[in-house]
C-alpha cells in the first residue's frame, strides 16, 4: 500500500469523522480483518474521497443517499450521518435528502434511514 495514500486516507477520515474518531465499522475490523481495514481506508477514503472533482462535504451527502437507498449498511449510514454533520450538513438537509431517497429507493428505506438518522441526532444532541 502506498504511504501517500494512507496518509490522505487517515485525513479524509479525521475530516469526515472528526470529534467522533474512527468510524466504528472500520475498528470492528481491527479483529478480524486488519489487512481489509487498510484496504478500505488507503482506496475508499485515501483514493476515492480524496479525488478533485467534488468537496468532501458533498461527497459525503452522496454517500449517504447512497447507503439509505442500499437500505443494507446501517452501521455505515450512521457513520456518514455522524460524518455529514461534522462537514456542515444540517439535520434538516439530511432529513431531505433522505426523504427524497423514497422515490427511487422507497418509502421502507427511506423510513430505515430517517430512523438511524433520528438516532444520530440523539447522540449529537442535535435539535
Amino acid at each position: 500500500m502506498s504511504t501517500d495514500r494512507t496518509q490522505r486516507g487517515a485525513e479524509v477520515l479525521k475530516k469526515i469523522h472528526g470529534a467522533w474518531g474512527s468510524p466504528k465499522v472500520l475498528s470492528q475490523l481491527d479483529d478480524v480483518a486488519p489487512e481489509f481495514k487498510q484496504m478500505v481506508k488507503d482506496f475508499a477514503f485515501g483514493e476515492i474521497y480524496a479525488r478533485p472533482g467534488l468537496d468532501l462535504k458533498t461527497r459525503q451527502i452522496c454517500t449517504v443517499a447512497a447507503l439509505a437507498a442500499l437500505n443494507n449498511s446501517p452501521l455505515e449510514l450512521k457513520a456518514h450521518i455522524h460524518g455529514a454533520l461534522e462537514l456542515g450538513w444540517t439535520k434538516e438537509e439530511i432529513v431531505e435528502a433522505l426523504m427524497q431517497i423514497a422515490l427511487y429507493a422507497g418509502f421502507p428505506a427511506a423510513i430505515h434511514a430517517l430512523l438511524i438518522a433520528k438516532e444520530v441526532f440523539t447522540e449529537r444532541k442535535v435539535p
